[in-house]
């Protein structure tokens, strides 16, 4: 709170009437608490993503200023914090730590539930302790806008595309899938809806159920954003299943342009693609074809796609093979 107290006494005795408001961690608002409870109150823990600003127990006069000259106290998730220092880049060419976010994405906080227009407001941002480890992650949880689903679709040739199409235009991010029963498919989808059109992400919601694609949005569930996402499949009994590599220029459409020239009667047993911003998109699909089939080697040399088959590859064969698997 040292920042927060000297900024809330220097300005409240130039001008008074400018109003103050501090931000802090949702997971480590131990100055949003003590204030609130009239007294320093010590938090059980804290999160250490915005480490600059995380602190169990704030200092004495450091309250003791903030309880008397600060407005209002705001607290902003790990993905607002994200977002912030991605603004902060695309505006100023600036990549800012975690803490050092905090003002920008409790400032965007500030305006969006609130309103607010035509008034003037200020962000203070201090800190650059960013490496490109935790970088990795922001860029990952950056994506304010981004939505992720789990969509129930037939086991049947030709859902994929239809599933896409619902969700076409708009920018997809991720897709995954594997098979699990001859039944039903479980896709794990993220995209962005389109930022201009108004409830865009409810018109998606209700363009899948008319359809009879029953889906789940987990858009705000850490154990997906964290972890499935990047886990989603696993070993599965897949008779005559072969795997490969495509790689394709990326640009808008690409992946739809994809999923169309997989116009083929067999089965897909799996597929996994993600966006990570580079010029060319990488997709991992399974086929049920079996070993020998001369017909895929033409269709697969006719597709116009770089291609590298990986059944062989001993990841595939510890992770994604089931060992009582038929060739």
């Amino acid at each position: 709170g040292g920042m927060l107290a000297g900024i809330a006494a220097y300005v409240k005795r130039v001008r008074p009437t400018v109003k103050i408001i501090g931000v802090e961690a949702e997971d480590a608002a131990g100055m949003t608490e003590s204030i609130k409870n009239g007294k320093i109150t010590t938090l059980d823990s804290v999160g250490l993503f915005a480490d600059g600003a995380a602190v169990k127990t704030i200092g004495t006069e450091t309250f003791r200023i903030c309880h008397n000259l600060v407005d209002e106290m705001i607290t902003v998730s790990t993905d607002q914090i994200c977002n912030a220092i991605k603004l902060t880049y695309n505006d100023a060419r600036v990549i800012l730590e975690p803490a050092g976010a905090l003002g920008v994405a409790g400032m965007k906080k500030y305006v969006e539930e609130r309103g607010v227009t035509g008034q003037t407001m200020v962000a203070i941002t201090s800190g650059a302790n960013m490496d490109f480890t935790r970088l990795r992650f922001v860029s990952e949880r950056a994506d304010d806008s981004e939505k992720t689903l789990v969509v129930t679709i037939p086991e049947a040739p030709g859902t994929f595309r239809k599933l896409y199409s619902l969700i076409w235009p708009r920018n997809v991010t991720a897709f995954s899938y594997r098979y699990g029963s001859e039944g039903e498919a479980k896709i794990l989808i993220s995209f962005q809806p389109v930022m201009n059109i108004e409830n865009d992400f409810v018109n998606v919601l209700g363009a899948l159920k008319e359809n009879d694609f029953e889906s789940v949005d987990v858009s705000g569930n850490e154990l997906a954003k964290l972890h499935v996402r990047h886990m989603a499949g696993g070993r599965s009994v897949v008779p005559k299943e072969r795997l490969f590599r495509f790689e394709f220029p990326e640009s808008p459409g690409a992946l739809q342009r994809f999923l169309a020239s997989l116009d083929m009667s067999w089965n897909i047993s799996l597929f996994h693609y993600r966006n990570h911003g580079d010029d060319f998109g990488r997709v991992l699909v399974g086929i049920q074809v079996g070993k020998s089939c001369k017909r895929l080697e033409e269709f697969l040399n006719n597709l116009g796609y770089s291609y590298t088959e990986e059944t062989d590859n001993p990841v595939y064969d510890e992770f994604l093979k089931s060992k009582n698997e038929e060739e």
